[in-house]
């Protein structure tokens, strides 16, 4: 029997169907730059920082570009970046001197807590200490009862003050129904401190204290606290996920 060539748009389409469906990895956001950031006031870049291992400053400071730092002073404004974000993977890698007190807030509201926790014991461990998804605060209530939920880390995996460190942190954000209404609360699906799993799958029902306390939303911006103390950073980026 006499074989016919098969069409071409036969071809094609036997084509398109062998062919595997390329998905595009998510893009890294560098938020380094001053620019990325809404008035940064005391913050600026430096070649080189190094955090003091006795007291709460840096010992040296060397002008240059690459490093984003709180400045000179023992504290300085917090930093709000201008663009908002949903569900994020990010990496991050930072120092503080001795003693130092800093945090990332997701979303403004959600804070990872960075702490000069070097030598803790993990038996005492609290939701303060470096790696912690930090406590929601309420007024109104009475007594120790102010201070509630906020979940320590699993295990203290802080390096010594003046050395760098590192966070790589999923999050996923509020859902919201299209009346507006929360439907489920955010997120932190994975946090990692210095390659050490801390955290897996922790709900926040709320903003932390420090935190945005308007309404949630289902994007805002990355807030880093600068007024508790020096902090610097040799890497902060961010790719935009979709969760569900």
């Amino acid at each position: 029997m006499k074989a016919f060539p098969l069409p071409l748009f036969v071809l094609a389409l036997l084509f398109c169907v062998s062919s595997p469906v390329k998905t595009e990895e998510p893009k890294s956001i560098d938020l380094l730059g001053l620019e990325c950031w809404d008035a940064p006031g005391e913050w600026c870049h430096a070649g080189k920082v190094s955090g003091s291992t006795t007291e709460k400053k840096w010992s040296s400071v060397v002008p240059g570009s690459g490093i984003l730092f709180s400045g000179k002073k023992e504290k300085s404004n917090n930093l709000v970046s201008k663009t908002s974000y949903g569900d994020v993977e990010v990496y991050a890698e930072f120092m503080i001197p001795k003693s130092s007190n800093s945090g990332i807030y997701f979303m403004e509201r959600y804070e990872v807590q960075i702490l000069d926790s070097f030598g803790k014991p993990d038996d005492g461990l609290r939701h303060g200490d470096c790696g912690g998804i930090y406590q929601r605060w309420d007024e109104s209530r009475e007594g120790k009862d102010k201070g509630f939920e906020g979940t320590p880390p699993s295990t203290n995996a802080s390096t010594a003050p003046g050395t760098w460190q590192k966070f790589h942190i999923v999050f996923r954000a509020p859902r919201f129904n299209a009346e507006g209404s929360k439907t489920e609360s955010a997120r932190f699906i994975l946090v990692k401190h210095n390659g050490v799993v801390i955290h897996q799958d922790i709900e926040v029902t709320g903003p932390t204290r420090g935190g945005k306390v308007e309404k949630e939303v289902s994007s805002a911006p990355f807030k880093i606290q600068g007024d508790h103390g020096p902090i610097a950073f040799r890497n902060f980026t961010v790719k935009n996920l979709k969760l569900d």
